[in-house]
């Protein structure tokens, strides 16, 4: 397969990985739908296929920066998997409002599935360049990866103002750190 083609793919995955986690942020701070634990541990998990993918951008692609990439996606479909299997019960509304049908995990669910098939699927065309010290990163490339900073740091931020230094309640209503200056 071509390598400008899979360099292509790569800032299309960190596109969308980025996208989706700050879907999540969003509904977070505009809809007031605070992440459980399990959220935070698929956001985790986001986080973690994004630094592949960011990985592949800025040094090349390389089957180490896939092999994160799949943890990541094992990781977050592991824990989507287990909040999924916690709503199953007849009558159960879910964690959160629905979006576009499904809750936020179940669609987690789902991408980590689907980036781990595609994955799959790039390594399996892939070829690596015969000189690597070619490589070189494209302005979108890095301006994709200066947006993915920049989202796991409003996520981090968000979570710190949520939790602080503590363990996340199983179902948070309120920021912890705003709570602290209302005391």
């Amino acid at each position: 397969m071509n390598n400008q083609l899979i360099n292509r793919l790569n800032i299309l995955g960190l596109l969308g990985i980025t996208a989706i986690l700050a879907t999540g942020s969003v509904i977070q701070l505009v809809f007031h739908e605070l992440p459980c634990p399990l959220c935070l541990l698929q956001r985790v998990g986001f986080m973690m296929v994004m630094f592949g993918f960011m990985l592949n951008i800025l040094f090349g692609p390389q089957q180490p920066h896939y092999g994160i990439i799949l943890f990541g996606a094992l990781f977050g479909a592991a824990a989507a998997l287990r909040q999924v299997s916690l709503h199953l019960l007849p009558n159960d509304l879910g964690y959160g409002s629905p979006l576009l049908g499904m809750h936020y995990y179940t669609w987690a669910f789902v991408i980590f599935m689907m980036t781990i098939i595609g994955v799959a699927a790039l390594l399996c065309l892939w070829r690596p360049e015969k000189n690597p010290s070619n490589y070189h990163v494209k302005n979108m490339g890095k301006l994709v990866c200066y947006l993915a900073v920049a989202v796991v740091i409003i996520n981090i931020v968000s979570t710190f103002i949520m939790t602080g230094p503590h363990v996340t309640p199983a179902d948070p209503h309120s920021y912890w750190l705003l709570d602290q200056f209302k005391k």
